[in-house]
């Protein structure tokens, strides 16, 4: 009878586990929805026309060779390395100056990281280990681990991730894409500029994933069209240019939109975790729009005259039915129900009270924070009853299967790691083994870290990455006198940063499963975009960075110490 019970808790959980490395590895090629092919293009210019179609479910792409939840023999090696490290550290890595309990958290970590890379077992489970080991090795209290876990970040996400769900469930998000399309215009490469100002907008709020998977299909919608309506013209041969820029912006303005809001993209919620955990300090929602947000505009910008401009350059001026295709998805929404119209509320509601928050709430209202903003939006949006027959609330407990819950899990295991990190004094061991790059320039420190992260994302997981290296960065920066920002600022963002691989993010993975591009376009292109992103994130965080917060990153404050 056991058996009975067992076998569904353990799809579950793989269903889980790849539901985490869909939204942050996307390590399996992936099909992406959109259109179905009818017929060349004439003229040979490369470019298939495609009937569009509605948006399918993604799913494994054949022959993607996506091992399932079996072992593999990379799990098997995984599984037996893991423990082993474990072990290993505890009994024999005795170096001076490292406490008992600092030994336990490095083991620790040695495990958990194991199991993360080659997922020996589901990512939610490897995420729980922290709750057994930490305590049964004496580095930490089960209660302070625990604690880890109910951080007040975790529950942003959760608050974030129920909005996302509201949004999709009731179409607004695609109301809020299509209206921003039409309102920027219809020329070629105003197209482009509303297809990437919709999803990086819609990627600040909704995963990338989601935001890439809707605006993909409406896109290639508009290149079908652009097809028939060039067919055997003269810009006929621009096509492929036109259709590969509405790719490639699509993709990465929804990385890029990630950026502006601490629940855009994981890496950014870890870094305000692990500030919390390890110094005390918060980085307020609106404290991060301030600073993130002039950076996604300025790499958006950059993006799309990168893309319209230098590489895929058309030469046409308009497009024949453009304005048409956007007005009809926008007919076909109908008006505006009133669902949307009570989710468009909350959402906006919640937003001001994220970005005034710092300033205008935390003295009337005591206690308040951004996740409990973001608890209360999703009370309301379970509580707003529905003119819908079928659905009598803006949401059911039945759409909570949608949230992520293993992704929580897995912030909650990195900030309890890193909790262990300040509490042994790993983080300061760590430190001190950094100073042999004390005669190193800081400014090329931080350019090396940050350029380090951002090509190391481009093969793993922009979240494990980032779970891992921050408190690193954090003793390193204390270790060379300056503030932890310096460092962990950057790197953070660098994590969310990759432009050049299918695996690098969900977005890349989308572009490259719609075969529009090649995997040598997409490392042509995205090469000079991870350039400029450096240079544009180190440069945000050394001159914006200190006037915004009103920090000194070359100095290390006191209660940082």
């Amino acid at each position: 009878m056991a058996h009975s019970y067992l076998y569904p808790l353990r799809g579950n959980l793989w269903a889980s586990h790849r539901e985490i490395k869909e939204l942050l590895t996307f390590s399996s090629r992936r099909k992406a929805p959109g259109p179905e092919p009818v017929a060349s293009s004439p003229g040979g210019g490369g470019v298939s026309e495609r009937a569009p179609g509605a948006p399918e479910g993604p799913g494994p792409a054949r022959g993607s060779g996506d091992p399932g939840p079996g072992y593999t023999p990379a799990r098997l090696i995984g599984l037996v390395l893991g423990p082993l490290l474990f072990a290993v550290t505890l009994v024999f890595f005795e170096p001076e100056g490292l406490s008992p309990e600092g030994r336990a958290v490095l083991a620790t970590t040695l495990w958990v990281a194991t199991w993360w890379i080659t997922e020996a077992i589901p990512i939610p489970v490897t995420s729980l280990l922290p709750i057994v080991l930490l305590p049964l090795t004496g580095a930490l209290g089960g209660d302070a681990v625990v604690a880890a876990y109910g951080n007040d970040i975790i529950f942003l996400f959760l608050g974030g991730f129920s909005l996302a769900i509201a949004m999709e469930k009731w179409n607004l998000h695609q109301r809020i894409a299509l209206s921003i399309v039409a309102a920027i215009g219809t020329s070629p490469r105003r197209i482009v500029l509303g297809f990437m100002v919709a999803t990086g907008f819609l990627s600040m709020w909704v995963s990338n994933t989601a935001a890439t998977m809707m605006m993909i299909p409406v896109g290639l919608a508009v290149v079908y069209q652009a097809a028939r309506s060039l067919r055997g013209g003269e810009f006929a041969a621009d096509l492929p240019k036109f259709e590969k820029s509405i790719v490639f912006g699509i993709g990465y303005a929804a990385t890029i939109g990630g950026l502006g809001t601490l629940i855009g993209t994981p890496p950014l919620a870890i870094l305000s975790g692990t500030v919390g955990e390890l110094f005390g300090e918060s980085i307020s929602f609106g404290g991060w729009m301030v600073f993130g947000l002039p950076i996604v505009v300025v790499l958006l910008a950059f993006a799309w005259f990168y893309l319209t401009g230098v590489v895929f350059k058309v030469r046409f001026k308009h497009l024949p039915g453009g304005k048409e295709i956007i007005r009809g998805e926008r007919r076909s929404l109908g008006r505006m129900s009133a669902e949307e119209k009570a989710v468009l509320v909350v959402f906006l509601g919640a937003a001001f009270m994220w970005v005034t928050r710092s300033f205008l709430w935390d003295g009337l209202l005591p206690g308040i924070s951004d996740g409990v903003i973001a608890v209360v939006a999703t009370v309301v949006l379970f509580t707003l009853p529905s003119r819908n027959d079928e659905e009598r609330k803006i949401l059911r407990w039945e759409d909570s299967k949608k949230i992520p819950w293993g992704i929580l899990l897995l912030f909650g295991g990195g900030l309890a790691i890193a909790a262990g990190f300040v509490e042994t004094g790993l983080s300061a061991w760590i430190g001190e083994q950094l100073r042999t790059l004390d005669g190193i320039d800081v400014v090329l420190i931080i350019v090396i870290a940050t350029a380090l992260v951002l090509f190391l994302t481009e093969i793993t997981s922009n979240a494990a990455t980032a779970t891992m290296i921050l408190p690193v960065m954090a003793a390193f920066a204390i270790s060379l006198n300056v503030h932890p920002y310096a460092l962990m600022v950057p790197c953070a963002m660098a994590a969310n940063c990759a432009f050049m691989l299918p695996v690098g993010t969900p977005p890349n993975a989308i572009m490259f499963g719609t075969g529009r591009v090649t995997i040598m376009e997409m490392v042509r292109t995205g090469f000079w975009l991870n350039v400029i992103a450096l240079a544009l994130i180190v440069a945000g965080t050394l001159y914006m960075l200190p006037l915004m917060w009103g920090i000194d990153l070359m100095s290390l404050p006191a209660g940082f110490r």
